[in-house]
């Protein structure tokens, strides 16, 4: 049914997506604006760290399966996997799902599927009808042909972990709505071809709304971990003995207070919401307010702890925005080390075992130094953990004596 798939956008979703259609018999043709990402693909090497990625995308170039280009080709279906980012207002900029719409209207004729992934505000995917239509008047779309259209198009929002998206990829169940039932069940053929978990079918604007839901409650409940760390501080008790004491209960799950909440889904996706209902969505809202402002609380104490010294040398541990990756989209951890750097709070030692140099955003201060997790502890005045990666459990409770710990993640309970 599927011989040939067009993935436009080859980062952290599209590239695994590309794979795992490659490696299960789809010739894929991958699309990326970045020749450096096009370059490496085609030489077998994947441009950015996921687990088990790079050995699928050297396997699916090597068979002749996937290949990377500059701009669509013909193909039967269209995944578009582009960003679509927070602008200053906290409404989403959908300009690179518009670019890709007009791209790929170029190549498309009938009996093509045009699938969207990228997280979007609800009603997007029937933008996305429109946009395709107005390029292209010769051919019919279902925002105004109903279930016949010439171009079938749908939505399937991705729902994977970072460091697991190999495997999520394929055991994870799949939210496919599409703009009218043909479009879905197409679209659900499509992502049956490597999908091991259950397709389930919505309309487009039901799937978009289920994926933001999803992030919207994580981000409720890590406000609310959050907060009541704050209300912990102000009361001079330890929060993690609190959540430790309150977790006891059989129904109750308080999550671990954090430095914020960072990466391209649960820091961005709530606002989509906000946007589309703002009177609807107040709780939505604070949440999103609250771990927004948890950053600077974060660094106030820091600040505060490293005012003890007369020159303090600061440890800040991890700057990805969770554990275990490289991923540094929207890191409460990088905002934080910034805003120490730029107000010259001290001597900065930098451990992020996941990058080889520091991001342009810190490296221009001229204030800190990427150096390994030893050292930083080693020479440091003040410890902060900013990202509980696993290889920071080395470090020694001993190495930590005669330290100002400020502990964000509860690491060394």
């Amino acid at each position: 049914m599927f011989s040939t798939v067009c993935v436009v956008g080859l980062g952290y979703i599209g590239l695994p997506t590309a794979a795992a259609l490659a490696t299960n018999g789809i010739d894929v043709i991958g699309v990326d604006v970045n020749p450096t990402t096009v370059e490496l693909i085609n030489a077998g090497r994947a441009p950015f760290v996921e687990p088990d990625l790079a050995v699928a995308v050297s396997g699916a170039v090597a068979m002749g399966r996937l290949r990377a280009t500059g701009t669509p080709e013909p193909a039967d279906a269209f995944i578009i996997a582009v960003p679509t980012p927070l602008q200053e207002d906290h409404t989403a900029d959908l300009s690179y799902v518009r670019s890709a719409a007009a791209a790929v209207a170029t190549v498309l004729k009938a009996g093509d599927l045009v699938i969207l992934e990228s997280t979007s505000p609800p009603g997007t995917t029937v933008e996305l009808s429109r946009w395709l239509g107005k390029h292209r008047p010769d051919l019919t779309f279902p925002h105004e042909e109903g279930d016949a259209p010439d171009v079938r198009v749908a939505h399937c929002p991705e729902r994977v972990l970072p460091g697991r998206t190999m495997i999520e990829i394929v055991t994870n169940d799949r939210v496919v709505g599409g703009v009218g039932v043909g479009c879905a069940e197409r679209a659900r053929a499509l992502y049956e071809v490597f999908t091991k978990g259950e397709c389930l079918l919505a309309d487009a604007t039901t799937a978009e709304m289920a994926k933001l839901g999803e992030n919207a409650f994580r981000d409720v409940n890590i406000a609310f971990a959050n907060e009541l760390s704050m209300v912990c501080d102000h009361l001079g008790i330890d929060a993690g003995d609190v959540i430790a004491l309150a977790n006891r209960h059989p129904r109750v799950d308080i999550l671990r207070p954090g430095p914020g909440v960072g990466g391209h889904c649960i820091a961005v996706d709530p606002w989509f919401i906000v946007g589309t209902a703002p009177r609807q969505s107040r709780l939505i809202r604070l949440a999103r307010e609250v771990n927004d402002e948890r950053p600077d609380y974060v660094l106030g104490e820091v600040v505060r702890t490293a005012g003890r010294f007369k020159d303090p040398a600061i440890a800040c541990l991890g700057l990805a925005f969770k554990a275990n990756i490289d991923d540094l989209r929207e890191s409460p951890a990088l905002h934080i080390v910034t805003q120490l750097a730029e107000r010259q709070v001290g001597r900065l030692l930098v451990a992020e075992p996941h990058i080889r140099e520091l991001p342009d955003s810190l490296a221009r201060t001229g204030r800190a130094e990427l150096v390994d997790v030893t050292t930083a502890v080693r020479d440091a005045d003040v410890v902060v953990l900013l990202v509980d990666h696993d290889s920071f459990r080395g470090v020694h409770r001993t190495a930590l004596r005669g330290k100002a710990v400020f502990d964000t993640r509860g690491f060394w309970r």
